[in-house]
């Protein structure tokens, strides 16, 4: 039988919290992920975190540097956000973001102009909202759950319930006979281009 793959992402790190509890978890179902990392949070004290990322197999994209409403930003500012955040990320990585996912997926035709990465969203569980509970994040992620599908979740400081659900959702998704890989990879095993100009991918087969 065909594998099935889709691909576990997570915004607003790093940290020395919830992005340690998210990769335990990882670590311990033995799955990769992509972690879009938010420049300003790449301090010394969270570096070995992105190290960590690296180790397990997940890669590091761009998310800003400050995590602004970059669709009402002009083209100047937009390239600042991030190329600093892809020049700290080269730093401690060796490697450029390939990827980048809009603060607040707020998009404008400038962003598109501006920034060459292809542009990634994902289906969610509202997870950066306190008042969702771990049940409601697993039933959301499960719903949600086809072929070629990428998840848009976040390891933000303080952020337990996502960590909880997470040990509930990949289980779950195992034992449905999908297999988790990176961002890059899923366009990789699907040989799906992402460049595609204006377009910003939740799932890679649609």
């Amino acid at each position: 039988m065909e594998k099935k793959y889709l691909a576990l992402s997570f915004d607003d790190g790093p940290n020395c919290t919830t992005t340690a509890e998210v990769l335990d978890v990882l670590e311990s179902f033995g799955v990769t992920a992509s972690f879009f990392l938010i420049g300003q949070n790449i301090t010394p004290q969270s570096i070995p975190m992105i190290k960590r990322q690296l180790s397990l197999g997940c890669t590091v994209e761009c998310h800003s540097w400050t995590h602004p409403h970059m669709g009402s930003m002009g083209a100047e500012e937009i390239k600042s956000e991030v190329s600093r955040t892809d020049q700290v990320i080269l730093e401690h990585t060796g490697r450029i973001p390939e990827f980048f996912r809009p603060p607040y997926i707020d998009l404008s035709e400038t962003l598109f102009n501006s920034v060459e990465k292809p542009f990634i969203c994902g289906a969610d569980c509202k997870d950066w909202d306190d008042s969702v509970s771990c049940d409601e994040r697993v039933k959301m992620i499960l719903y949600a759950a086809k072929e070629g599908q990428i998840f848009l979740l976040h390891d933000m400081e303080g952020n337990s319930k996502t960590v909880e659900a997470l040990k509930r959702i990949i289980p779950a998704l195992l034992d449905q006979g999908f297999t988790f890989v990176t961002v890059p990879d899923l366009f990789k095993r699907y040989s799906v281009n992402p460049h595609v100009r204006g377009k910003i991918w939740s799932n890679v087969l649609e």
